[in-house]
């Protein structure tokens, strides 16, 4: 009898987790870039939240456009195209000469990101064995903001280069992105794809290499199963009666973890730290400590989310996101904005995020669909996140400028309060049951 291959599913993971890893690099750029591009485009405070947030159109874009080729020609062959349009976004935007230049390839950015945050998940979850799939789609999201931790030190180091310095920030891309693309051309497809595609061989192949032989068995029955079940999929049953409990649990994880400010820190770190007196270079090396501390405590949900289970995880740290938060809150409500407290408000913030509904909603939002509905469902949360993150990211900076940072962080305090109510009352807990198993415990809810 056939042993399962470890190394095999690691190396799937990690491949198909560069997608994160460039999601998170091209979201997180930006924050460098900001300083300098406003002055060289003559940008305004909503025109500067339009060039941050433009990305995010192009998020929505290709959530909607991918998942049907998604379903069509597989995960991994989506997945390639939007490598290939990482790479064009970094070089076009760094030669970008005018505005409208700079927002085209933002856009085509955006899509690969949306292609990335759907796909990268959908495909890691539908290969992981029940018992790993929370570490292994965790590791999207370590993948995720170790492409913010990079962006923040490859911004930082390149601070010094000159007038241009912002156009290598952006250029630096291509790199991984091509080591993507490649690295994609080595890996199999979905096994609950080709299933669905009537390979059943290749299907089972993949599953005895993940799995074992023995376990590879009865995974495929169940899928089998599932998938003979199985209608041809459309909105019209995601948005149905049965379908509705799911759906909003999907869509409100989705928006929280916009809601409550992730990216409108991530984004506008440098504004923020400068806003409070730093220099460009201090701001800028701040803004990469929150990327280390984005990455520490996402190693903690990777190493605990499969053993202490989503909830557990999803009430702690949003009780540390509420503390954080109120403590920033009144730190700018009480002009005590001097010295390291905020600097360490933030960072406690950005821990209990990484550690809580950064990985959790990816997750979730991977497993707690039927594969008859998987993509058109995931992708009705996904671009509900995405537009979340635009609303935030869009007013951020005029809200910050206009209104002050206590009324910001007000906002997003109260609105982590709300996720910790849904957390207790509403959320789920999802750990160590196979997708099959999911799909018949959500489908009575109704």
């Amino acid at each position: 009898m056939k042993e399962k291959d470890s190394r095999f599913l690691i190396l799937v993971t990690v491949v198909a987790t560069l997608g994160g890893l460039l999601f998170g690099f091209d979201e997180a750029v930006i924050s460098g870039v900001t300083p300098f591009i406003q002055p060289y485009f003559n940008l305004s405070d909503i025109a500067l939240g339009w060039t941050v947030s433009s990305l995010l159109i192009g998020c929505i874009i290709g959530v909607i456009a991918c998942g049907k080729p998604g379903d069509l020609y597989g995960r991994r062959k989506i997945l390639l195209v939007a490598a290939l349009l990482f790479v064009i976004s970094a070089v076009g935007s760094a030669l970008s000469t005018n505005f409208t230049q700079f927002i085209t390839f933002r856009l085509m950015g955006g899509i690969a990101v949306g292609a990335a945050s759907i796909l990268s998940p959908m495909y890691i979850s539908e290969i992981a064995p029940a018992d790993k799939r929370g570490a292994l789609v965790s590791l999207n999201q370590l993948a995720i903001v170790t492409g913010d931790l990079v962006a923040y030190f490859s911004n930082y180091l390149l601070y010094p280069t000159g007038e241009n310095n912002w156009r290598w920030m952006l250029v630096v891309m291509a790199a991984p992105a091509l080591l993507f693309f490649v690295s994609l051309l080595f890996v199999p497809e979905s096994p609950r794809w080709l299933m669905q595609k009537n390979r059943r061989a290749e299907s089972f192949n993949i599953l005895k290499r993940i799995n074992g032989e023995k376990l590879a068995t009865s995974e495929l029955e169940a899928i089998e199963a599932s998938v003979s079940s199985e209608e041809k999929a459309n909105y019209r049953e995601v948005f149905s009666k049965k379908m509705r409990f799911i759906l909003w649990i999907g869509i409100l994880l989705a928006v929280f973890q916009q809601a409550t400010g992730i990216n409108a820190i991530m984004y506008y770190a440098p504004m923020i730290f400068k806003n409070l007196g730093s220099s460009n270079d201090s701001a800028l090396i701040q803004t990469a400590i929150i990327g280390g501390v984005l990455f520490i405590f996402t190693l903690v949900a990777v190493r605990w989310i499969d053993k202490w289970g989503r909830k557990p995880l999803m009430i702690w740290g949003t009780i540390g996101m509420v503390v954080s938060l109120t403590m920033v809150t009144i730190a700018y409500f009480l002009n005590m904005l001097q010295g390291y407290f905020v600097l360490f408000s933030i960072l406690l913030f950005m821990a209990s995020f990484a550690a809580s509904i950064g990985p959790v909603t990816w997750v979730m939002i991977s497993e707690i669909f039927p594969n008859k509905i998987r993509s058109e469902a995931m992708s009705v949360a996904i671009v509900a996140l995405w537009i979340a993150n635009f609303v935030v990211t869009l007013v951020f900076p005029v809200i910050l400028n206009r209104l002050g940072g206590g009324v910001a962080f007000l906002i997003f305090d109260v609105m982590s309060v709300f996720l910790l109510l849904f957390v207790i009352f509403i959320l789920p807990e999802t750990k160590g049951k196979s997708l099959e198993e999911l799909e018949k415990i959500f489908i009575k809810h109704k």
